[in-house]
């Protein structure tokens, strides 16, 4: 008698062991797989983590070229399923031949039922073999406990629905991606990236930044007056804004040389303030995004954190807490650290009353902590991130903070103004939640009747102002909003379209090939970048998790739509190719070569796909300068501060972009260098020596200086 438990990866694996075992398992490897034994329940427990996903979607051999020929072809290819790490996968597959039970402990989600259904289905399992599920929210001892105690059937229709997500991504995926890089001729490292879900993204961004180009400003103008009642305070005219100069004239004359003001209503009301609602996956991303985090750092060090069994599962949609969730326990383990001063306050309330946002799922409860960590241990970021999980989670369940609010109508040369004020009473939840910022607006105690001092009127003259740009915390909230994408992808989607340098910026912006792919889709194929397909596709995969749809349906409902995509574009592909090749062309110029004046700097490979900096002048100029090897290049509006030669912003996958001069003799290159040599020791370089003019001989100490540079800066990126 065995028991086979299968876990997402091998942290999770060992915490699960650590509980079940009581902290004495025997560990052992078996092809450098860990493998966790010990005595559980009248048999043996064994327990095995994998790597996420060990079966891979891919196409035959046969299309493994990017033949634009046979794109209508690969539409309705069937994948094939591929082993991502077969010494894993050979692993299970033994271990299966001695077990008479299998339970999955994944991550309990879409995928994470994928990723366990599919080890199920590689095992080889004897028919008699009891297959069962293993649910908890978080890798602590009360969690898994009670899931193995409680244990369920492993949700076939959950798991379909996620593999038809795959066929369906990789579909729109290969065909758009291989059809805009063919038709433009941009392939290899080069590919031009078109997505189901990544396009439309990428299509908000696009068309918020035409919002702000094509903004008209429209003037307004409004009347103020200042008053005094022992202190300062002022009064808008009741009108508001006015929309037409001579209105607001005619007024201000009327007023302007008032000196008394007579209040005529009066209200001073005190308000409650509710505390915000528990953190949902969007609600947490978009807070972490205002403390200067990417979507996908932030999603990074919440799943540290939750394998290291401090937070909860940070995928949910869920923003109210359940029943059963041992909210005075979480506040006793909180109070022997840091939040004691917090948790006393809390434990103070006649009753906890935790707040609850718009909606309840039954999957994973809201993010919370699960266990107290200290600065000493949960360090830089790590740190930031659990306290403000720790601080959202004691908000909800703080008391109420108090404002009173007031409001007065004032009567000034036969004119109405308003005065409106509000003072915090009492911070309530706010003291334990420091990231929203509270200003209070004073006005005097005012009574019906009385009347008071007119310090002067004043206009003021204003614009209109366009949208603003998205943050990654506000485009994710807009993504969830419009149905794109799911609370476990939005980030991934995000990052994506960083990492292939479509949009930059934190207040986001389109670079030009992010721009021309949304213009050239939306002139001929607009459905792509619109988000009700992929909407209509994400609820068609919700039916097939539900059990109320087969695959073989949404499957071929969505090939249907994607052969008319690319009927459309295949018509279109001169064009396609002329407008998307030109903003390309814009966007690799980095701005006008120094050495010869004439030439612009633009980015080229080398014989061995290195990338280097050259002038287009050449073979009139041969000015070139090294590039580190990776990370997206981005031209820099301004020059070096310190030489006042070329620059450009170099950016990496969750990491901060990192203005880099071209010219390796610069002093800030050079410090650089110097603050990387009392580090770490810099990775292996990966450069391209500048390149040499015929007959012309570089030092190997010149080399050596250029290549220690490179290494300083890649460094920097990858830190």
């Amino acid at each position: 008698m065995a028991t086979l438990v299968i876990c997402e990866k091998n942290n999770a694996a060992q915490r699960v062991a650590g509980f079940l075992a009581r902290g004495k398992y025997m560990k052992t490897y078996i092809s450098k797989v860990p493998v966790f034994r010990f005595p559980w329940k009248d048999t043996e427990c064994i327990v095995v983590g994998l790597r996420g996903h060990i079966l891979n979607l891919d196409y035959p051999r046969e299309f493994k070229n990017w033949d634009i020929d046979r794109l209508e072809e690969l539409v309705s290819i069937a994948p094939l399923k591929k082993a991502t790490v077969p010494w894993i996968l050979n692993v299970i597959k033994d271990l299966g031949k001695q077990v008479d039970t299998v339970i999955v402990a994944t991550d309990f989600d879409r995928e994470g039922e994928l990723i366990g259904a599919e080890a199920i289905s590689v095992m080889e399992l004897r028919p008699d073999i009891v297959i069962k599920r293993a649910r908890f929210s978080a890798l602590t001892g009360p969690e898994i406990y009670n899931a193995f105690d409680n244990l369920i059937e492993l949700d076939r229709n959950l798991a379909l629905a996620a593999e038809t997500r795959q066929i369906v991504d990789l579909a729109w995926g290969a065909v758009l991606t291989r059809f805009m890089s063919t038709a433009t001729g941009k392939q290899g490292s080069d590919f031009l990236s078109v997505g189901r879900v990544q396009s439309p993204t990428l299509a908000l961004v696009v068309d918020r930044e035409k919002e702000i180009e094509t903004f008209i400003p429209k003037p307004f103008w409004e009347i103020i007056a200042d008053l005094e009642k022992k202190r300062h305070f002022f009064a808008r005219h009741s009108h508001g804004l006015f929309w037409e100069k001579e209105e607001a004239d005619k007024i201000f004359e009327i007023v302007k040389d008032s000196k008394d003001a007579k209040i005529t209503a009066a209200k001073v009301e005190e308000v409650a303030e509710r505390p915000p609602s528990p953190f949902s996956t969007t609600a947490f991303l978009a807070e972490a995004s205002k403390m200067g985090f990417s979507a996908a750092r932030a999603m990074s060090i919440a799943e540290s954190l939750y394998n290291d069994g401090l937070i909860s599962y940070p995928r949910t949609d869920n923003t109210v807490y359940p029943h059963t969730l041992p909210l005075k326990s979480i506040l006793g383990k909180l109070a022997q650290g840091e939040f004691a001063t917090e948790v006393e306050i809390i434990l103070k309330q006649e009753k906890l009353r935790p707040s609850r946002g718009p909606k309840q799922t039954t999957d994973h409860p809201p993010i919370h902590p699960v266990e107290l960590a200290t600065r000493e241990k949960t360090i830089g970021d790590n740190w930031r991130i659990y306290e403000l999980v720790v601080r959202r989670f004691l908000a909800t369940l703080g008391p109420d903070a108090f404002v009173l609010r007031s409001e007065a109508t004032l009567n000034i040369g036969g004119e109405d103004f308003i005065a409106q004020g509000h003072e915090t009473l009492d911070n309530g939840w706010r003291d334990f939640y420091p990231y929203f910022k509270f200003t209070d607006v004073f006005i005097p105690e005012l009574k019906e009747g009385e009347t008071i001092n007119v310090v002067g009127v004043r206009g003021r003259e204003g614009k209109t102002e366009p949208p603003r740009r998205y943050t990654q915390g506000i485009l994710i909230r807009e993504m969830e909003k419009l149905g794109l994408g799911t609370k476990s992808t939005r980030h991934e989607i995000v990052q994506k379209l960083f990492d292939r340098g479509y949009v930059q910026g934190g207040q986001i912006r389109p670079t030009a090939s992010g721009r021309v792919i949304i213009i050239a889709l939306e002139d001929n194929a607009e459905q792509i970048v619109r988000p009700e397909m992929t909407r209509k596709l994400e609820e068609d995969m919700n039916t097939i998790a539900e059990g109320n749809q087969d695959q073989a349906s949404v499957v071929k409902e969505s090939q249907e739509m994607l052969a008319k995509c690319l009927e459309v574009l295949m018509a279109n592909r001169e064009k396609i190719r002329t407008k998307v090749n030109e903003a390309l062309k814009n966007q690799n110029q980095m701005g006008v070569c120094p050495k010869c004046g004439k030439g612009s700097l633009v980015t080229r490979k080398s014989k061995r796909g290195k990338r280097f900096m050259a002038c287009d002048a050449y073979p009139n100029c041969e000015n070139t300068y090294p590039l580190p090897q990776f990370g997206a290049l981005l031209p820099h509006a301004e020059m070096c501060k310190v030489c006042s030669g070329p620059q450009v912003k170099l950016v990496m996958s969750k990491r901060k972009p990192v203005d880099v001069c071209l010219d390796m003799n610069c002093k800030a290159n050079k410090d650089r260098m110097k603050k990387s040599r009392k580090g770490k020791a810099a990775p292996k370089a990966k450069y391209v020596p500048k390149a040499k003019a015929s007959g012309t001989k570089k030092s190997g100490t010149a080399k050596k200086a250029k290549k220690d540079i490179i290494d300083s800066i890649e460094k920097e990126l990858s830190e």
